[in-house]
C-alpha cells in the first residue's frame, strides 16, 4: 500500500518522538498498560500478537504468563524501543519473544495465526483503525480475543489546544476522536465482525506542576491531517504564549489536571 506524503511525514514524526523517549518505562506507563490483560484470559501455550509493542511491557507480562510452550509477537516501528524491549527480553531470559521491527498498521500474517491480539495504547496513531482491526479479526483464531486500550476525546490536553485554535480559525481534531467513547470502541469491534465486547473505563489522570503542563511544543499528532505545519512561527508563538496563559488560569494549588480517562476494550472472535 502506498503511504501519501504526509502519512510518511507524520509516521517519521511519530518514530522520532518516541525513539526520543529513552527512559519510557516508569509506575505511570506501567499502570497504563497492564489493565489491558484483566479483559483477556491468557492460557499456557497461547500465540500473542502485541501490535505497538514499544519496550514490550505487555509482551512481557504475556510471556511470563503463557509460558514457553506459548509465543508473543511484538511489532513496533521505533527502533530504539525495541532495543529497550530486547534488554529487558535479554535480561528476563525469556526464550519466547520475536521482536519485529515494522508498521504495525501494515504488517502482515497468515489468517487464524494468534489466540490474542492487543495494542496498548497506541490504536489511535493507526491512520485506519477500522481496517487494522479487521485484519485482527482475520489474523485471529475462531474464539480468539482482540484488546487495546485507548483514551476518551478530552484526555490529553487536546481540547485546550483544539479552544485556543479554532479561535483562531484554526480547525483540529483530537488523535483520541476516533476511539474517544465507549460507543464509538464498541461500534469500531461491532463493524470489525468481534462479539462479546467489553469495555472497561479508568480514570489514570493526576496533577502536574505549572512548569511542566504550560510547556507545549507546538507539536499535534493527527494520522490524516495537521493544520499546524502550515503556520508560521509568529502565529505559533501566539498559540503558544495563549495556552500557557490558560494553563496559568486554570492551575489549582495542586497543579494542572492532566486529563487521561482511559478504555480497556476487547471483544471476540466467535
Amino acid at each position: 500500500m502506498q503511504n501519501s506524503q504526509y502519512e510518511q511525514q507524520y509516521k517519521k514524526k511519530v518514530i522520532d518522538f518516541f525513539d526520543s523517549r529513552t527512559s519510557y518505562d516508569n509506575d505511570y506507563t506501567i499502570h497504563r498498560a497492564l489493565p489491558l490483560l484483566d479483559l483477556v484470559q491468557l492460557k499456557k501455550g497461547q500465540k500473542v500478537l502485541d501490535l505497538a509493542t514499544g519496550t514490550g511491557i505487555i509482551a512481557i507480562a504475556v510471556a511470563q504468563i503463557i509460558g514457553s510452550e506459548g509465543k508473543v509477537t511484538g511489532v513496533d516501528f521505533s527502533s530504539v524501543m525495541l532495543a529497550q524491549a530486547q534488554q529487558k527480553i535479554e535480561e528476563l531470559g525469556l526464550q519466547n519473544i520475536e521482536l519485529i521491527e515494522a508498521d504495525a498498521e501494515y504488517i502482515d500474517f497468515n489468517d487464524e495465526s494468534f489466540d490474542v491480539i492487543l495494542c496498548s495504547t497506541a490504536i489511535v496513531y493507526f491512520k485506519d483503525i477500522s481496517a487494522a482491526l479487521r485484519k485482527c479479526y482475520r489474523f485471529l483464531k475462531p474464539g480468539g480475543t482482540v484488546g487495546f486500550s485507548c483514551c476518551s476525546e478530552e484526555s490529553c490536553g487536546a481540547p485546550l489546544i483544539i479552544e485556543i485554535c479554532d479561535k483562531h480559525g484554526i480547525s483540529l481534531t483530537s488523535i483520541n476522536e476516533p476511539t474517544g467513547t465507549p460507543e464509538k470502541c464498541h461500534h469500531l469491534l461491532t463493524e470489525a465482525g468481534f462479539q462479546n465486547i467489553e469495555v472497561k473505563t479508568q480514570q489514570l489522570g493526576f496533577y502536574r506542576n505549572l512548569e511542566q503542563a504550560k510547556e507545549w511544543n507546538g507539536g499535534w499528532f493527527h494520522p490524516r491531517e495537521n493544520p499546524l505545519l502550515e503556520l508560521s512561527s509568529e502565529q505559533m508563538a501566539e498559540l503558544k504564549a495563549e495556552f500557557r496563559q490558560k494553563i496559568e488560569v486554570e492551575t489549582t494549588e495542586q497543579g494542572a489536571w492532566y486529563e487521561n480517562l482511559t478504555f480497556f476494550v476487547s471483544g471476540r472472535k466467535v
